[in-house]
């Protein structure tokens, strides 16, 4: 009794830890972000300010547009999170169900793509978009990030896919129902947690996603949010701490409210489809 309750006792004591650790880091930003320029140059950096203020959130937005950005950057966050799923959903299914050789070979090459670095991808990529008419567009940004989501997309998807027992889809047969009822009113409940983390996944990848973003978008008006936040540079290329704390909180509160809406479907669902209505 005394050992469970001394495991329980590290097991909680360990979490906290892991907590302050992630947390630490938003609350010093969160710090930064009310300080006026000289406390952020004292030798004995205080949490709480002395002097809070709001010029460097009305600096960060007046100067670099940061709300123009936040909206490209969730118009293209949104669209890559669906067409993620739409393109990896049928073929998660398929990998899943239909084992083959050509299956096993395409879900290795699907591994083993995620090693490729940005650089060596950047140039092909450019290339291909610039003879679409692609280059400096979102919708070739979004084509980018699709691909780049989709293979982890697929592996994890499919990953779900293969934790439905099959005889939940041949019970469904069995009842005379046909394939396509079966995905809708089966197996597309079962997988509602899969999509959603699916979705996160996608969402935040594209997000703070910035390289691809720098190379690919030239227009101000196209700039994400992350290709925003690097120019709040001073004349000599020291970092502006405030406007950039400032900047950087706004920019993880989209990603913290598209957590917090899907988050619940993480959980529930999982054994939606299994019983007969």
């Amino acid at each position: 009794m005394k050992a469970s309750r001394t495991t329980k006792t590290f097991q909680y004591i360990a979490l906290l830890g892991y907590m302050v650790f992630l947390g630490f880091p938003l609350v010093w930003m969160l710090s930064t972000s009310f300080k006026p320029p000289r406390e952020m140059v004292e030798i004995h950096p205080t949490l709480v300010p002395h002097n809070p203020t709001l010029d460097n959130y009305v600096e960060a937005f007046t100067e670099q547009e940061l709300g123009r950005a936040a909206l490209n950057s969730l118009q293209v966050s949104l669209a890559t999170a669906v067409l993620t799923v739409l393109v990896a959903l049928p073929a998660a299914y398929a990998l899943a169900r239909f084992k083959t050789r050509l299956g096993t070979v395409a879900l290795g090459w699907v591994l083993l793509s995620q090693l490729f670095p940005f650089v060596l991808l950047v140039i092909p990529l450019f290339l291909i978009l610039r003879q679409v008419e692609l280059v400096n567009t979102h919708a070739g940004l979004v084509l980018v990030y699709v691909v780049w989501a989709l293979p982890f997309a697929l592996w994890m998807l499919q990953g779900f896919v293969r934790n439905i027992p099959r005889e939940l889809e041949e019970a469904a047969a069995v009842d005379g129902a046909t394939r396509l009822q079966t995905l809708r009113r089966v197996v597309a409940p079962l997988l509602a947690p899969g999509v959603v983390a699916t979705s996160l996944f996608a969402f935040i990848s594209a997000w703070n996603e910035f390289f691809f973003a720098l190379v690919l978008l030239k227009s101000p008006d196209l700039a994400t949010l992350p290709v925003t936040l690097a120019r709040f540079v001073g004349v000599e290329g020291i970092a502006r701490l405030g406007p950039l704390a400032a900047g950087s909180l706004m920019a993880t509160i989209p990603s913290l409210l598209f957590f917090a809406f899907l988050q619940r479907r993480l959980t529930s669902g999982s054994l939606a489809g299994a019983v007969k209505g």
